[in-house]
């Protein structure tokens, strides 16, 4: 195109000059036809003799460059289908342009695999055909769009399956009775006895289960066309099976899917379409064949081991008493959990620890517990009582990432990435942090902190005087007692004045032990606060350190964000505590695979510990030597039993923290004053000098001597 237009600009400029020179002035019609065929003839055999040389060097390669770029496009097989729509659209979210002069044309019965990079448009094409927001659109009374979304409000996530799809205005409006609604969930496997069934709270469905739970929505609407995005996210391989037959089943219904599951696009779709410098651009055919047509599209599903983008997570600070990496940090042992109200028990009898070096995959079909166990090890659930121990080191911080984890920024998109995270975290503890039940005192908890117990108190003498007391309150201070080997925290008493120090078995004895629970947290995430203060600059880094440039971190409201680019906002929340075991449930659902090979990358080098839940077999398999398989309620540990002994073995190495990355609320860098280390005579000299002073003066300060 470039070389026709500068041809037509040349042309333009020989004509010109070679007229102006045979008949300077006025030209007549005749003298004017005259010069443009001399002129025309000479331009033409000019081409001709450029054209004729075959392109050599840069220019040739910069040729065949743009030539493999070049979008393959196939001619559109007419197979009679009923047309739904076919018109010319442009699309743009606020001042961004996303789709420019393109077409839209859309077939009965297609199924359409949507392709495109992050940020190009393609959430927002859904949204928009969901709305009815394109110019020229049919309207729904003649073409039902229907967004079919898994994502469940949080304030109706309490209401039962049936009463969730009662409530919902568009099938009130459409005329379903509460009875077609029971019917039809029932008819997709709603029923007693199978592991949902519609007197189910919604809030408590698996991903699968929702994905059932959506599509009967979408069928009692009645639609012409089904919008999915990610479709199979959450699903296990059965899972998977079924959505592709129900779609694959579906004569009368065009689908248009947003998906990296390269299966579902290659056994369901019927045609692709890719969004390529802001157009559509149409293919006959499935991904298979989309690809063998333009094989630069594998870069759509594939992992590579270097990208343009690069994940870099933060490294957890030490942990008293864990020198090696293979020492547990996090643990459950023999652990039971049964739902209420169900018959029989969720998970029997499950163990497992975590450590810094661990790199753990959880596998199972959907409903099998993965969650249920993963929420069990981080406290938002209590196991049955008497059945084993849930710990965790008081210093341990833990970055938790659910499967449904969109919810935590639901009520901020009209804030920036940047300043949703310096909100979360703005008052020294996280505000997005789930009330867990094991940090709930109860009714006895209570009764027993009130009582009097019996506390013993040093004296001056050594010896040891036992009194009753009462705890007033926790002071938020905490020691270890390296003498004893115990942890103690400092309290008052109502029968006396001033702070004293209480071990920590001793105030778990008396209903303390979920308020320090609480205070370990707080304490734990108190220490992240020194290295990084919550500023501007400082949250702008980190979000440029999961692939969110300033651009969209810190200039762009979320709402405004693709589903990949909330993920990794997600993710920077949950990495802002410098976590030292990170926990991810489905953490590739929306990202691409740039991304995704990126977010591998990282935790390759993470220096924390890692549990993921997922179905992508092709991500986790390259990066968790150790399998925890959920199967009939137990638990099976499978794993290299080499790289387990070898990660055992390896030492922690402290970094020492790097100046030029402090820095304080008002953007200037930290200045760290670094102690002196004295020898043993030096310490006598001093300690000699001080007594001496304190003889002479009765004082025992001296600011020169600051750091001793």
């Amino acid at each position: 195109m470039r070389h026709a237009v500068a041809r037509a600009r040349q042309g333009r400029r020989v004509c010109a000059g070679w007229c102006e020179a045979r008949a300077p002035g006025v030209i007549d019609a005749a003298g004017h036809e005259c010069c443009l065929a001399g002129a025309l003839s000479k331009l033409l055999s000019r081409t001709r003799c450029v054209s004729a040389r075959p392109p050599t060097g840069d220019w040739a390669q910069d040729g065949a460059r743009q030539h493999s770029r070049e979008v393959r496009e196939e001619e559109e097989v007419d197979d009679g289908a009923e047309v739904l729509c076919d018109l010319p659209f442009g699309l743009a979210y606020g001042n961004k342009v996303l789709l420019r002069k393109t077409k839209l044309k859309l077939l009965r019965g297609h199924k359409y695999g949507l392709l495109g990079q992050n940020d190009s448009g393609k959430t927002s094409l859904l949204r928009a055909l969901a709305d009815y927001k394109i110019d020229g659109f049919p309207t729904a009374d003649i073409c039902r769009t229907v967004f079919v979304a898994t994502d469940i409000k949080t304030e109706l996530a309490d209401l039962t399956v049936l009463d969730y799809m009662y409530e919902d205005e568009l099938l009130k409006g459409c005329g379903a009775s509460k009875e077609d609604m029971a019917k039809l969930l029932e008819s997709m496997g709603f029923r007693e006895g199978a592991p949902a069934n519609t007197t189910q709270k919604v809030g408590t469905l698996s991903g699968g289960w929702r994905m059932k739970l959506a599509l009967s929505r979408a069928m009692l609407l009645k639609a012409d066309i089904l919008l999915l995005d990610e479709p199979t996210n959450h699903l296990d391989a059965y899972n998977v099976k079924w959505v592709e037959t129900y779609l694959q089943g579906l004569d009368n219904v065009t689908a248009i899917m947003v998906s990296h599951d390269s299966g579902l696009l290659t056994r369901v779709c019927n045609n692709i379409i890719e969004i390529k410098d802001m157009k559509l651009n149409y293919f006959s055919g499935n991904l298979e064949k989309f690809v063998e047509l333009n094989p630069e599209a594998k870069c759509y599903f594939e992992l590579s081991e270097k990208g343009k983008i690069e994940f870099c997570f933060p490294k957890p600070g030490a942990l008293p008493g864990i020198n090696s990496k293979g020492k547990a940090i996090l643990k459950m042992t023999n652990i039971t959990f049964t739902y209420p109200g169900a018959k029989k028990a969720q998970l029997n009898n499950v163990s497992i620890q975590v450590s810094l070096s661990s790199r753990v995959a959880c596998v199972g079909e959907n409903g099998a517990g993965k969650s249920t166990m993963i929420k069990l090890l981080t406290g938002e659930l209590e196991p049955d009582k008497g059945s084993g121990d849930v710990w965790k080191h008081p210093n341990c911080r833990v970055g938790y990432i659910a499967q449904h984890a969109f919810h935590h920024i639901e009520n901020h998109l009209d804030e920036t990435a940047n300043d949703y995270i310096r909100w979360r975290y703005a008052n020294g503890g996280d505000r997005e942090a789930v009330v867990k039940i094991t940090s709930i005192a109860t009714a006895d908890d209570i009764k027993k902190m009130e009582a009097k117990f019996e506390c013993p108190f040093k004296q001056d003498d050594d010896s040891i005087v036992k009194r009753k007391v009462t705890v007033e309150r926790l002071t938020e201070k905490r020691r270890d007692n390296k003498k004893d080997r115990s942890v103690e925290y400092e309290v008052t008493f109502k029968e006396m004045s001033g702070n004293h120090w209480v071990e920590r078995d001793l105030l778990c004895k008396n209903g303390w032990e979920k308020m320090l629970k609480n205070l370990d947290e707080k304490i734990a995430l108190r220490a992240t606060q020194f290295a990084r203060p919550l500023t501007k600059e400082n949250m702008q880094k980190h979000l440029a350190d999961v692939g969110l440039s300033a651009e969209f971190s810190t200039h762009l409201r979320m709402k405004s964000l693709s589903g990949g680019q909330k993920v990794k906002v997600v993710l920077a929340a949950a990495l802002w505590t410098q976590p030292h075991v990170l926990i991810l449930d489905e953490p590739t659902n929306y990202l691409d695979r740039e991304s995704l090979g990126a977010l591998a990358r990282a935790i390759r080098l993470f220096e924390g510990g890692v549990v993921m839940i997922t179905h992508n077999s092709q991500f986790c398999d390259n990066l968790c030597p150790v399998v925890w398989h959920l199967q009939n309620n137990t638990l099976d540990v499978k794993g290299d039993a080499e790289w387990m002994a070898e990660a055992a073995r390896e030492k922690i190495v402290v970094d020492v923290v790097n100046e030029a990355d402090m820095v304080d609320r008002f953007g200037n860098t930290v200045e760290l004053v670094k102690k002196k280390k004295y020898t043993k005579k030096e310490l006598k000299q001093k300690k000699m000098r001080r007594l001496k002073r304190l003889k002479e003066t009765g004082e025992d300060y001296d600011s020169d001597e600051d750091d001793f």
